[in-house]
């Protein structure tokens, strides 16, 4: 009888096991799809403020959208947001964006950004983990024909667009990013 139970309790712990583990990765896929959603709706929004930006997405080697960062600071600031990538035009993987910044800064707000990348090898060290954007790097912001004069610098151009929110600073300097593969 105690054997029975035994095994009666081994086999529900490894039910309940299971369970959880499955449920993690089926959230986990749901957050991912609903980030992909968020990316196809910015860059319509993106377009939408700026027509002209179809002539980078067709152009570049590949991009990253991130459809919702989150940025806020007191003194000392962050910000972070997940993204998708995008080689030739294809849904490749998934990104994720991190800041830190010290200085005058105060406030917070949510923002939409796209890294554009100008060639393979650009494409190639984001995809390395090999990209962090420095302060010579500034964001251009998404209004009607802004991106017509746009140029790439390293082989990287950043378009940011507001959501919500009041930030005295607007700098894309330092950002930090990690990218994973759907392979």
């Amino acid at each position: 009888m105690k054997r029975i139970i035994s095994n009666t309790s081994l086999l529900l712990t490894l039910v309940l096991s299971f369970s959880v583990a499955f449920a993690g990765l089926a959230q986990s896929q749901k957050k991912v799809e609903e980030i992909r959603v968020d990316a196809r709706e910015a860059k319509e929004e993106f377009l939408k403020a700026d027509w002209k930006m179809e002539k980078h997405f067709k152009e570049s080697y590949g991009y990253v959208i991130f459809p919702n960062v989150g940025k806020g600071a007191i003194g000392i600031g962050g910000a972070a947001g997940n993204g998708v990538a995008y080689e030739q035009g294809a849904e490749v993987g998934m990104a994720k964006l991190t800041q830190v910044s010290i200085g005058f800064q105060w406030g917070g707000q949510a923002y939409r950004e796209i890294i554009f990348f100008e060639n393979k090898a650009a494409m190639d060290n984001f995809k390395d983990n090999n990209v962090e954007l420095s302060a010579q790097v500034s964001a251009v912001a998404a209004t009607a024909g802004a991106s017509a004069d746009a140029k790439y610098k390293e082989g990287v151009m950043v378009f940011t667009m507001q959501k919500g929110g009041l930030m005295y600073e607007a700098s894309v300097g330092g950002q930090k990013f990690k990218f994973e593969s759907f392979e």
